[in-house]
């Protein structure tokens, strides 16, 4: 277990799985967790503490400190894990105890996924939003926190000479307001429209921001992708062919989420919530089994070559030098494969609330982003009824 207190081993550290922080012991019960940047920020701080009332351990959010260095960081993230801590042993983290919009963030984030959780830091734990108290909080608060979101721009790729930003979608806007929104509506009442005290109005969503994806592969394009692939991503790429899974569902895939016998792949971390379970037809299950063979429970079915799971930032360096060696568009990503199965699927007549099953997602959103091809078959249909 590395010792978070000394500066050169903390920055050694590696993200672990599933965004598990790296976790240090301060007291009985207590603990301070780090998470390291994936993109080479300061990484995160965490709190751990034993809930004697509920019989297990909660967890909290603490922030990256960004007006503090060295020593100071790990100094500040242990007395807020003790004092967290003690408010749990007092009867846990009510109301009473979140006082600004950061409380009211952490309280939010320590339940939701790491996804959430990594918005927040961004967005919020290091801007001045944080420190506002929520007595005090109002609609130009949020308002010119809305601006200065909008204004920053979004991060596409990261390397050790380079830095690569494009100016920030209503759609990337919308997502990034979502965690901030929902953390508010546990804890504060919606304000008298059309007034100061009105803070949900600053938050509203974009509308029709979502554009709808034009780029589509066939079973040609994608065979000729796999094709081009190098021998390390060959078998992710392949399972996102044939998958209509989201590239980060199908990357946390063990061993254990296979079942040989009946066929079934267990979908457990994904953007939709719970876990749920797919019975693959023996094409698939032959693709499926050659990567879990003599492999522990615990390990990626796609796993790198190092044996670590996939991630955003692993497979996008591979997938574009597949792209262009395949000769197919630039702008084809992980994400085009998913949409390029389910506009498939959807073109086989498949109904749509089954696609929604098949892929995470509601039947609104596929009624919406793939409606065309839906009303297309519809129309068909009509055609074929003689009166």
């Amino acid at each position: 277990m590395a010792d978070l207190s000394k500066i050169g081993e903390r920055e050694r550290l590696k993200p672990k799985r599933g965004d598990e922080p790296h976790w240090q012991r301060i007291m009985n019960g207590c603990y301070v967790g780090f998470r390291p940047s994936k993109r080479g920020g300061r990484g995160a701080w965490l709190a751990r503490a034993y809930d004697a009332d509920i019989g297990k351990y909660q967890r909290a959010a603490l922030g990256d400190y960004p007006s503090l260095n060295g020593h100071e960081v790990f100094n500040q993230a242990r007395r807020d894990a003790e004092q967290w801590a003690a408010k749990i042993e007092c009867g846990g983290t009510g109301p009473e105890n979140i006082i600004t919009v950061g409380d009211a963030c952490r309280s939010y984030a320590a339940l939701k996924q790491p996804s959430e959780l990594g918005i927040l830091e961004r967005t919020v734990f290091s801007d001045p939003i944080a420190s506002v108290k929520l007595k005090k909080l109002r609609r130009h608060h949020l308002q010119g926190w809305r601006r200065r979101l909008e204004d920053t721009p979004a991060l596409i790729s990261r390397n050790k000479t380079n830095i690569t930003t494009k100016q920030r979608s209503k759609s990337t806007v919308n997502r990034d307001m979502s965690p901030l929104r929902a953390a508010l509506r546990k804890v504060l009442s919606e304000g008298a429209p059309n007034t100061d005290a009105a803070w949900q109005e600053a938050l509203r969503p974009y509308r029709n921001a979502d554009k709808r994806r034009v780029l589509f592969l066939d079973e040609a394009d994608r065979r000729r992708l796999v094709a081009c692939a190098n021998q390390e991503i060959e078998g992710f790429l392949r399972g996102l062919c044939f998958l209509p899974l989201r590239a980060g569902a199908l990357a946390a895939l063990t061993v254990k989420d296979f079942d040989p016998k009946t066929r079934t792949l267990t979908i457990g971390r994904d953007k939709s919530g719970g876990a749920r379970q797919l019975v693959v037809p023996p094409s698939i299950a032959s693709v499926i089994e050659p990567h879990c063979k003599d492999k522990p429970p615990t390990s990626p079915i796609f796993a790198r070559r190092d044996g670590r799971p996939w991630n955003k930032d692993a497979w996008k360096g591979p997938i574009k030098e597949a792209v262009f060696a395949s000769g197919l568009p630039m702008g084809v990503c992980a994400y085009t494969l998913r949409h390029s199965v389910i506009t498939e699927l959807i073109r086989k007549n498949v109904p749509a609330l089954t696609v929604a099953q098949l892929a995470g997602t509601s039947i609104v959103m596929i009624e919406r982003h793939y409606g065309h091809l839906i009303q297309g078959d519809a129309e068909k249909a009509l055609a074929g009824l003689v009166f």
